[in-house]
């Protein structure tokens, strides 16, 4: 049974996967390389997102979405489930944003969120 795209963790737009295949590209270990999604405690409203090319790591959860590996750790995964990772070109600059319906307030840098308190609440309890 094949997985649908809807039953990914996380997903990327076509920007982002096109995106992400040309970075990776021009890198020598690019095809060992996986897009790390990470939650890093921080930024005004609590959390940051830091995305990176990284190899996978034993724990990580693995996935591939538009033929590109996407690694996130298990931390990370209960604040990022059900994002979407798309490539931004605006007058702000150039660079990744995620979409993520966890989020319940964010700041206006976009780097930064809270999520909603049921979802702090399981994963404080699943600690």
């Amino acid at each position: 049974m094949a997985m649908s795209e809807s039953l990914q963790p996380i997903t990327l737009t076509d920007k982002a996967a096109g995106k992400i295949k040309e970075l990776l590209g021009e890198q020598a270990s690019g095809s060992e390389q996986a897009l790390r999604v990470a939650v890093r405690g921080g930024g005004c409203s609590g959390f940051q997102y830091a995305l990176a090319f990284d190899a996978p790591k034993e724990d990580d959860h693995r996935f591939e979405n538009q033929g590109v590996a996407v690694v996130v750790d298990k931390t990370s995964m209960q604040f990022v489930f059900g994002s979407e990772v798309d490539w931004v070109d605006g007058l702000q600059g150039a660079g990744f944003s995620v979409n993520n319906p966890n989020v319940e307030a964010a700041c206006g840098c976009g780097s930064s969120f809270q999520v909603k308190e049921d979802t702090a609440e399981r994963a404080t309890a699943s600690v």
